[in-house]
Order: structure tokens, then sequence, then C-alpha cells
């Protein structure tokens, strides 16, 4: 799921202050790229939360209805939810698998990582 929320990017004292108001979090850089990847990510953090908790996600809200100071920056930020929460995943999982002893044999001889090829085809297999 993709997704893009409204953020406001503000100065702060020693950083710059990144508030996602539809998510009700807040985050900060030290540059308006570093201010913008770290809202990314704890919109995405957050929206993870959220649908783990069982909770819909807010829509959006249109960039004119942002209330924000003089000097501030509005922008959206886009977020690939599933994405994110494939790469905070990566615990190993077990699997058993049967092939035909002949095979199995020809494949420890040549050293292959089992667990490797089936990654690797799986992977291929969805497009990833």
């Amino acid at each position: 799921m993709k997704i893009a929320y409204p953020v406001i990017i503000s100065q702060g004292q020693k950083f710059l202050i990144a508030s996602v108001p539809d998510c009700d979090i807040d985050t900060q850089g030290t540059s308006i790229v570093d201010a913008i990847e770290m809202a990314r990510d704890a919109i995405s953090i957050w929206c993870v939360g959220q649908q783990d908790a069982g909770r819909d996600l807010p829509e959006p809200s249109e960039l004119t209805a942002i209330k924000h100071d003089a000097g501030d920056t509005v922008t959206l930020v886009d977020v690939d939810v599933d994405a994110y929460r494939r790469k905070l995943d990566n615990r190993a999982v077990r699997k058993n698998l049967t092939v035909p002893s002949w095979l199995n044999e020809q494949a420890e001889r040549a050293g292959i990582n089992f667990s490797g090829v089936l990654q690797e085809a799986l992977k291929q297999k969805l497009g990833y």
C-alpha cells in the first residue's frame, strides 16, 4: 500500500522538525532531505503499528487544509507500507520440503545451500 501524507517542516532550535498532523507524530532532521527521510521512516513505522493493532490508516489531508506558520515548508511524503513491512520482517521461518533422493545427493555434492536456492526461486517467482 502506497500513501502520501502531508508533512510540515519547521525550524527548531538545533534541527528541522518534521510534523505529520494526520498521524500525530513528529521527528527531526539535520537538513530538509534528512527531515523528509526521517518523516518517511516515522510514517512507515507508525502505519505498520496501526495495521498491526487492527486500526485503519487515516486518509491523508489535503495540503491546503494543513495549518502551518509562515516560513514552514509543507510537502507530501510518500511511503510504501508493504515494502517497509517486508524490510522490518526479515526473520527466518523454518520450512520443510521434499526433493527426490537423487536430487538431494547431487545438490549436497555440489555444496548447494537449499535455503538460499529456495529464497532465490521464491523471490524470482514473486517478482522481487
